[in-house]
Parts: C-alpha cells; structure tokens; sequence
C-alpha cells in the first residue's frame, strides 16, 4: 500500500505548497479536491490542471484520487432538479479532473437524507433519497465506464446508506466495476467497526481514508489525529489484508490539529507505523 493526504489537511497552503510538504514529510501522493473557484474549481481549465500535474510529478509525487466537498450543498438527492444536475455535473468534471492527473477514482457524497452539522436542513425521506441516488449513479456509471475512472461512494455523516450491507448491496445493484466503495475508516466508529465494513464491502472498495474518532468525545470534535483515537488500527490491517487490498491509503486530517503543519509530519509517521501491522 501506498500513503498519501488529502489537500484539505493542510490548512492556509497553496496547492504547490502542500505538494512540497507532503513530499517533505514522505507522502508518495495528495489526493486533490475540485472546488467551486481556483485552480482547481469547476471553471478550471486543462492547463491550469496541466501546470500542477506537472508540479507534482517533478516532486515524484502521484495524485491517486480526487475528492470534493461541493456536494454538500449540492447533493445528489436534492429535491430541487437542478441542483440534482448541479451534482452530477461535479462528478463529471471529477472524472476529467481525475484523467488530467492520471489518478484512477474520484470521490463522491452518494447523497444526503440529512446532514447534523448542516443548520437549516431539511431531511430528504430515505426511500425517495435512495431512488434519486441509484437513477443518478446508473447515469454516472456509463460515464465512469468511458472514462476508466472508478466513482468511490464514501461513507459519510449523511445519514444514507448506513450499513455496510446497505452500501454493499447499492454497489451491487449498480453492477458496474467502476462504481465502488471509497471507504473511510473514521466515519464509522461513532456506529460501527470499521474492519467489519471492510470484509463485508471486500473488493467492492477502490480507495480508504484513514483518520482516527474519540468516541468520549463525540459530535465533529470527536475526529483526532491518528493512533488517539478509538479506531482499531490492528484490526483495520488485519481486515484489508483478509480482502487483500493493496491500494491507496489516504489521511484526511482537518481542523482539529492543533499544530497543522507538524501534524502533517506525525500523520505520516503514524500511517508508517500502522501500515507494519
């Protein structure tokens, strides 16, 4: 397994900074985010993606996958039509993002039925949520098909999908292999174990994200940095090697750091130490 970070742990630096310390603290990737403006924002252009590839790649840095937050506010189960096309135009552009970077997954929000730390949110009923999530992805799946990229569904605090035999089954139902599992390993310790997600999805996970929860803690301010909280790391490698899964492992830290830019140094040195269990 290769180690990489997601561009959002690294609070206040340009993307080219970040590429340069998560080279300086022995990451072999960064996992870039589309966001709404800049560099790489929905109006960015092959050549703005072009300029950083090629950063990246004179760092000797690979960029495995592409994530993005837009479809909080923008989600695939909408009750408005057109913010349901909005989304699906994000995961679009993440597939072209994906093949200007060479990476192979994108990562996408599978849709919201309710979202806890959004105010003012009204919940979408489940079964409706769920039958806009499968028309969107059958749509999605025969562009992800054309592309080569493989779309992850993440886990996330969306209230959707909430069981590992729940997305397993979902996954199936779509039956293409390029709609998988982007699984992450913090997000379910608030209601589950992540090793049992991880046998039971199989080979139907493309990437992980590793970052770490304090159940005593709970709510957001229970995500911490890796190996202080309460997810089972032994566990965790037990788990992926029983499905042998030889991909990508990638830290998402955030806010909760309180030194950032050391953070990222002893993220990596936690995930040296975990990827010899």
């Amino acid at each position: 397994m290769k180690k990489a970070i997601n561009y959002w742990s690294f609070a206040g630096k340009t993307i080219k900074e970040s590429m340069q310390l998560a080279k300086q603290a022995g990451f072999d990737g960064i996992e870039l985010t589309l966001e709404e403006n800049g560099q790489t924002g929905l109006n960015s252009t092959a050549s703005d993606w072009a300029e950083l590839s090629e950063h990246a790649q004179q760092l000797g840095l690979q960029v495995p996958s592409i994530a993005t937050g837009l479809h909080w506010g923008n989600p695939i189960t909408a009750n408005d039509p057109e913010t349901r096309k909005k989304a699906i135009q994000i995961v679009e552009k993440q597939l072209e993002m994906a093949q200007a970077f060479g990476a192979d997954s994108v990562l996408v929000v599978p849709g919201l039925v309710a979202a806890v730390f959004m105010p003012g949110f009204t919940p979408i009923r489940y079964d409706i949520a769920y039958d806009r999530a499968f028309e969107a992805f059958s749509y999605l799946k025969e562009k992800a098909e054309t592309a080569k990229i493989k779309i992850g569904l993440e886990n996330v605090w969306n209230q959707f999908l909430l069981s590992p035999l729940e997305m397993r089954d979902f996954i199936d139902k779509l039956n293409s292999p390029y709609i998988k599992a982007y699984f992450d390993v913090g997000n379910v310790i608030h209601i589950g174990y992540p090793e049992q997600w991880i046998e039971i999805l199989g080979d139907r996970i493309c990437k992980i994200h590793f970052k770490d929860y304090k159940r005593s803690i709970g709510g957001l301010d229970g995500f911490v940095e890796i190996l202080a909280g309460d997810v089972n790391w032994r566990n965790v490698m037990a788990a992926l090697k029983s499905i042998n899964y030889d991909d990508w492992v990638t830290a998402e830290i955030g806010a909760y750091a309180a030194f950032p830019e050391q953070s990222i140094f002893n993220t990596a040195a936690a995930m040296d130490k975990i990827l010899t269990l």
